[in-house]
């Protein structure tokens, strides 16, 4: 049962690194739209939309990223009736809370390990691209006041 546990958390593991590579591109390749959006809100240059856009939608990857997961739990073991149940536990793995009220058998934890062990590692790329993000806003803003003084 190990093995069946890891190799179906492998294939969910797989997709979710997918989706968020896929996500992160699509934000780094529209970032001029992303800005364009954020002016068009505040009608001026301002850093707080675009940050607040950018985290918005890499939140969104995850939780795609736990609705995958939440999914498989549905198809692939016995130990949920609705998918309120199989969310639940999906969003408490992917936040490595890993132990609440519902929780998987011994049959099946293995699988919400490395459901866990999946959103630690997403959450930590996701930190370092937001942080990345806002090192390249702050940086431009310097750069733009450097050239205006000269």
């Amino acid at each position: 049962m190990i093995i069946t546990q890891l190799l179906i958390g492998s294939i969910i593991l797989i997709l979710t690194v997918i989706i968020h590579a896929y996500a992160l591109d699509k934000i780094i390749t529209n970032g001029k739209r992303i800005e364009s959006l954020s002016q068009k809100i505040t009608k001026k240059n301002c850093k707080i939309p675009l940050v607040t856009i950018v985290i918005l939608l890499v939140f969104s990857a995850h939780v795609i990223q736990m609705w995958l997961w939440a999914f498989a739990y549905l198809i692939f073991t016995d130990e949920f009736t609705n998918i309120e149940q199989a969310i639940y536990l999906s969003i408490s793995s992917f936040t490595t809370v890993g132990f609440g009220d519902i929780v998987m058998s011994e049959k099946w934890r293995i699988l919400s390990g490395v459901e866990a062990a999946n959103g630690f590692i997403l959450f930590g790329w996701s930190t370092a691209f937001i942080f990345e993000i806002i090192a390249q806003i702050y940086r431009r803003e310097a750069k733009n006041i450097k050239n205006d003084k000269q």
